[in-house]
């Protein structure tokens, strides 16, 4: 499919490519105010996940936010590094970039070319990945279908294949338990509570302070989620400088297998 995909309240949607959008109805603000980003991704996006943000856009229909596009700092620096070498802040992670239904189709691009040009000079550039890999809930419906990164197509990123192979953890609602949310429980680490939280609410008995988190993580990830073999994402890259990214050549970009 190479129409544009939409989520709202975690329900799929989609627009026609190419549908105009009049510009004199949005625009476009970058905001400190993470609790309200938190909060639209959260509720909108397929994940409701929220990642590390380090800048935040927001999309406004006659003042309504109407969408979002958090630039995040990765989980592992050589995500930024790879691509731009240097120091990982030099450049940022396409998180996460939510829209509703109502926005037109050329909203995508209109709005991410927006956000890319208040970053300019800012960052060097900015990498994204696209999930082509389907999830289910534990009853077989299909909260998420995949996508191959037609909008970042759309929007000329450089291709740079697929990243590692992973095997995910799914809980019952088909949403992703990460490695990172496991570690964190493991460790002690900031925002172990929140990330025990996934867990208990599908009936983990609590954990607090004190307890063995190793133990109760080994005891409950296993009966509360399932295995999902994931062939790895689909990478793409921009750069804001005269510069190019380093990362190979040019790779011809993914697309959707005939029916």
């Amino acid at each position: 499919m190479t129409d544009c995909q939409r989520y709202t309240e975690r329900r799929e949607s989609r627009r026609p490519p190419g549908e105009p959008i009049d510009t004199r109805r949005y625009e476009v603000v970058e905001s400190t105010d993470d609790k309200a980003t938190r909060a639209f991704v959260e509720t909108h996006h397929y994940s409701a996940s929220y990642p590390a943000a380090r800048f935040r856009f927001h999309l406004y229909e006659l003042a309504e936010l109407v969408g979002v596009a958090v630039f995040s700092h990765p989980a592992n620096d050589a995500v930024i590094t790879n691509v731009f070498p240097g120091e990982a802040t030099a450049g940022a992670e396409l998180g996460r970039f939510v829209l509703q239904d109502r926005v037109p189709g050329n909203g995508e691009t209109w709005f991410l070319g927006r956000c890319f040009a208040k970053l300019r000079g800012r960052i060097r550039g900015v990498v994204s990945f696209s999930d082509p890999t389907p999830r289910t809930t534990v009853h077989g419906a299909t909260i998420f279908p995949g996508h191959l990164g037609i909008i970042y197509q759309a929007f000329n990123g450089r291709y740079l294949g697929r990243s590692k192979a992973d095997t995910l953890r799914l809980l019952p609602d088909g949403s992703v338990f990460s490695n990172r949310a496991a570690g964190k429980i493991a460790r002690g680490e900031r925002g172990w509570r929140y990330a025990a939280a996934l867990l208990e609410r599908w009936g983990a008995a609590p954990l607090i302070d004190g307890d063995d988190a190793l133990a109760w993580l080994r005891r409950w990830r296993p009966l509360l989620t399932r295995p999902l073999r994931h062939p790895g994402n689909h990478r793409y890259s921009w750069s804001l400088v005269d510069e190019r990214p380093t990362y190979g050549p040019r790779r011809a970009y993914p697309k959707a297998r005939a029916s």
